[in-house]
Parts: C-alpha cells; structure tokens; sequence
C-alpha cells in the first residue's frame, strides 16, 4: 500500500486538486485554464475549512479518469491513494461509505483499461477502510472489475479467506447473495475447480426461502444452472439441491421443470429412468449442452452406488450387469470406476460373482440418511464396552 509523505507545505488532496484541474484544462490555454484551476482549488479548501470530504472527493473525481490515460502508472497510485485517503478524514461512517462509492465508481468506470492497476487501487482503499461494511463494499467491487477486466488471477487467492472475511462483515441475506454469485461467476470464468465455483452457487441458492416470493423468482435461472453444473460435472456425485425452495420450485415451472426432473433422476432413481427421459427429451439435452454419453457414465457410476446402498452389503455382478446395462465383462471395470471416484469402498469376490460393499457414498444426505446414521451410532453403542 503507498503511503503519503508531504514533501511540500501544500496539503497532498490540494496538490491533487490542482495537478487534476491542470490535466482537464490543458488544452484550453492559460487565459482560460488559470481561472478554472484557480476556482476549482478555492473550492477545494473550502471543503477542507468545513470538513467536508466528501464534496471534496466529488471535486476530485469528476475529471480523474483522465489521470488513467494521461499519467504514468506510478504516478497513478500515488494520486489515487491521495483520494483514497479521505476515508481517513471523516469521522462519519455514512459519508465514509459514500465516499467510498464515488470512489469505486470512478475506478470502475473503465475495467478493461489497465484492470490490474485499479484492482490495487481498490485494496488500497480497502486496507485504508476501519467500518466493516464499506470494507465488504470495496470487495465486492473489487470482484466485480476483477471479472470485467479479465484480471481474476489477482482476487482468486483472497477468496480462500472468506469465511473469514463474512464473520468480519456480517452481512445481510441480500450482501450474501451477491458476494456468493459474484464468486461464483469469477471461479467458473477462472476454470478453477468446478466443485469449488459449485459450492459457492448451491450458498447463493441457499439463502432463499418460501417466503420470499419475489426473491425466489429471482433465483430461478441460478438454480437452473446449478442443476446443469451438476449433472455435467463428471466428479460430483453428491449435493443439497433436490429439496432447496430455490430449486424445488422449478419442479412445476414451465420453462424449468424437464431440468428438475432431470435432476430428481440423477439423485434418487437409476439408469433406467434417465435412459427413458433422453429418449424423450434428447433435444431438450442438447440445447443445454449436456451430452447423452457423459450423462450416460455418470448415471452409471450413481446407480451403481445405489444398488450398494440398498443391497445389504453384497451385490451380484449379475445385477449390476443387468442395471448398469452393460456385458459381463464390464461389470469389474465400473466396480474399479466407483472405487476410484471414492464412491465406493467394496472388494469383489470373483469366485462367487459378488461385489462386498463396505461403504458407498449417498447421492443425497437428507432425513431418511440423518435417521439412518442415527440408527448406525446407536448400535455401535449397544456394542461397544462403556
């Protein structure tokens, strides 16, 4: 972060002022310029006689996108940390904040010319900032240009810490909301892990409710995309989706419903089931760019984890064979598929053509599973010694 270091007797904001006010008016003439600079720094110090930083902050602005174009890159920083500064000066939290989105605004303004350097400007401000709130406002933004200006690379690591960041903020449902999409959006637009970005959509879709009728509307198209991360993802097998009001209430939508179906088949039924709908649907897949043939695999794999669920332990090849709809000689390589997705724990007895099921991961983790765990501790209980 730069730090401000007087080397004149002039106020570093007046210096700004006037060094801002030459840059607009230098292609005017003298006759003309010297009035207008000699005004706009009379007015400067009257703001800053009656403490009033964020008039100031305003006067500043207004022609400070020029200084992007017309000044060195150093030089950029320095009078923008000037600016920024002015949050320091006021004591009230309200004008703190309004002058923090003038000055994010004017930052944002263009994101695509020199994104990188705005960015750090942006933490700058940050850094400079005590009230919590306008903390989370300048991130926010700063996601945002990072998004705009292609330049994610620089926020990404920060995302890390943002449980830590949300406990500093506390923020209401709404903040949570565009914080969580925003994130989303940087880490699909990064190609970072597909669970990652995911999860941080299924936290979006997860603060709505019922009640809200005019929000849960607004989630609908989010909620459609989460089901299609999820049923293109070839490494996720589990998720909260199904019983979410945001996502539920696709269930009967017009334009929505085929999708709820659709993931309703790849957490609670099997290969069969989805074989029907892309016969029915297999233009509706497509439009979404879901390809039959990876859907096919995945539906494979989770049906082969529900037969392990529900089959006491031990399951005849000849079932998976006939559920999988596969030949003999590939019942194995789906078994040795599973295992590797960490989907199943399991060991086949070639002897007796049984797969030996130790533990297979729940496609859904709700009330039935909560009961079923419930029922596990309390026999482990009863078994072992006190």
């Amino acid at each position: 972060m730069a730090i401000i270091v007087p080397t004149t007797e002039e106020d570093p904001a007046l210096s700004i002022v006037r060094f801002v006010s030459e840059l607009t008016w230098a292609d005017a003439g003298s006759e003309v310029a010297e009035p207008q600079v000699a005004s706009l720094c009379q007015e400067a110090q009257e703001c800053m006689v009656a403490g009033r930083w964020l008039d100031l902050a305003s006067l500043i602005l207004t022609s400070a996108e020029l200084v992007f174009s017309k000044v060195a890159e150093k030089d950029v920083e320095c009078i923008y940390t000037v600016i920024c500064n002015l949050v320091t000066k006021s004591e009230n939290l309200d004008e703190v904040l309004e002058i923090v989105k003038l000055v994010c605004a004017k930052i944002a303004q263009q994101p695509n010319e020199k994104p990188a350097l705005r960015l750090k400007i942006l933490f700058n401000l940050y850094n400079l900032l005590e009230d919590s709130y306008s903390r989370f406002y300048v991130y926010l933004k700063a996601l945002n240009l990072a998004s705009s200006g292609k330049v994610t690379e620089h926020v990404i690591p920060s995302i890390k810490k943002i449980e830590h960041f949300m406990k500093e903020w506390n923020l209401g449902v709404q903040d949570q909301r565009e914080l969580f999409l925003a994130i989303f959006n940087i880490l699909k637009e990064s190609k970072s892990s597909g669970k990652e970005s995911f999860n941080f959509l299924v936290k979006y879709l997860a603060t709505f409710s019922p009640e809200d009728e005019h929000a849960m509307v607004e989630a609908k198209e989010e909620a459609a995309n989460a089901i299609i991360e999820f049923v293109k993802a070839p490494d996720m097998f589990q998720c909260d989706l199904l019983d979410m009001p945001s996502v539920s209430q696709l269930e009967n939508d017009a334009k929505y419903s085929l999708l709820y179906q659709l993931l309703k088949i790849f957490l609670t039924q099997r290969l069969d089931a989805y074989l029907d709908f892309q016969a029915a649907n297999s233009a509706f897949l497509k439009s979404y760019g879901l390809v039959h043939e990876d859907c096919l695999a995945k539906m494979r794999l989770l049906s082969l984890v529900d037969l392990a669920s529900s089959e006491s332990g031990q399951v005849p090849y000849a079932l998976i064979k006939d559920t999988l709809k596969v030949n003999e000689n590939e019942v194995e390589y789906w078994v040795v598929k599973a295992i590797t997705a960490k989907l199943l724990d399991c060991k086949m007895d070639q002897m007796n053509q049984v797969v030996i099921v130790s533990r297979c991961t729940e496609r859904l983790f709700g009330l039935q599973q909560w009961e079923n765990l419930r029922s596990k501790l309390v026999t482990w209980r009863e078994i072992l010694p006190a």
